[in-house]
């Protein structure tokens, strides 16, 4: 007897679910936005070129990005007599071989506990030139803390895997918003830096260490430019066909709809808007949520930007209006100013060419 080994159902189904994404082409962005422009001169009896895509530029090098902290040097008579105040531990702490290492989180961390250790110190120092001395160290730390703060936040090694752009596009019609922790990460990160940069050190630092971790573990803000720089491709490539068919041949004559115009509209709101604008819809929100953030946490920290970075930052951080603003906007519209535009010249065209039937949406 031959036994039939049959596969699990389970596989069976997983085998399925991956053959019709496949042959789906609005599963994925890149192939839903080429479909798009392909549909958009089929009906139109136009061309469709599909444009290649402009390079992104990466975020500048963790060597460019990272800045120098100003050593401080306590004297060594002067520290043991410390004994007794918590700034002794502390100042031990980074001169021991681990402490010489710090990442710049644990640096940052570090940075904190000795300005608040030497406040504590401070009023129990008899010695005026030693107390001058730590006075002139918590001087200086404060004066430094932005460089600190800078390290542990856009020169990490971890916000570069965020902003990878080896993993693909924004995800198409997500059950929710896949950008929400790291929005609610990046919003309590924010009110503890305005905190910190304003002098108030209790904030806890604690929770940062997670932060990184998903930064490390997420690839959202490089997703999210993929998809921007797509849409703002396709979308030309579709309003040329739109704006040429409208320099052209009128889709009606006097207004009146015909096969021709029946089968536009159809596609247009089976395609357009069941499809390209709820994935538009789910970009700008990943934008508010994610980028919006983002470039509050670069813009609080204009004042130790490195020039690299902040041309990069005008470039895909900056979002509307950001031309207009102090150090930004100078190197021309920014990725997402240019997506905006790109939405609103196509939605512009499809009206302009439906009104010539009657069919302009919310007539």
């Amino acid at each position: 007897m031959v036994l039939i080994r049959r596969k699990p159902v389970w596989l069976m189904m997983v085998g399925l679910t991956l053959a019709l994404s496949a042959c789906n082409p609005f599963s994925q962005a890149d192939s839903m936005m080429d479909e798009y422009v392909e549909r958009v001169a089929r009906v139109l009896d136009g061309e469709a070129r599909l444009s290649e895509l402009p390079d992104l530029g990466r975020m500048p090098r963790r060597r460019d990005r990272r800045l120098t902290m100003p050593e401080l040097d306590i004297d060594i008579l002067d520290f043991l007599s410390l004994y007794g105040c918590q700034l002794q531990y502390v100042v031990g702490e980074r001169n021991s071989v681990m402490g010489r290492v710090m990442d710049p989180l644990n640096s940052l961390r570090y940075e904190v506990r000795f300005i608040t250790a030497a406040r504590d110190c401070l009023p129990h120092i008899e010695r005026k030139a030693l107390k001058a001395s730590v006075q002139d160290a918590i001087d200086g730390k404060r004066e430094s803390l932005p460089v600190a703060i800078w390290n542990a936040t856009w020169g990490a090694e971890e916000i570069e895997t965020l902003f990878t752009l080896s993993k693909g596009h924004y995800p198409v019609a997500a059950e929710s918003n896949p950008a929400s922790d790291l929005s609610s990460d990046l919003n309590r990160l924010n009110r503890t830096l305005d905190a910190l940069l304003a002098g108030h050190l209790q904030s806890s630092l604690d929770y940062l260490g997670e932060v990184h971790q998903r930064w490390q573990a997420e690839h959202r803000g490089g997703q999210l430019l993929n998809s921007a720089n797509l849409l703002t491709t396709r979308l030309d490539d579709a309003t040329a066909i739109l704006q040429s068919r409208l320099e052209g041949r009128p889709l009606c004559i006097g207004g009146k709809p015909n096969n021709q115009s029946d089968v536009v509209r159809n596609m247009f709101f089976s395609v357009y808007i069941e499809r390209i604008q709820p994935y538009m819809s789910d970009v700008r929100r990943g934008r508010e949520a994610l980028i919006r953030p983002l470039w509050e946490m670069a813009s609080a920290q204009r004042g130790v930007m490195p020039e690299s970075f902040s041309t990069w930052a005008n470039r895909y951080l900056a979002l509307e209006g950001a031309a207009g603003e102090e150090g930004a906007g100078k190197e021309g519209p920014s990725l997402w100013q240019e997506l905006d535009r790109a939405m609103a010249e196509h939605t512009e065209s499809w009206q302009a060419l439906l009104a010539q039937c009657g069919l302009r949406p919310g007539a």
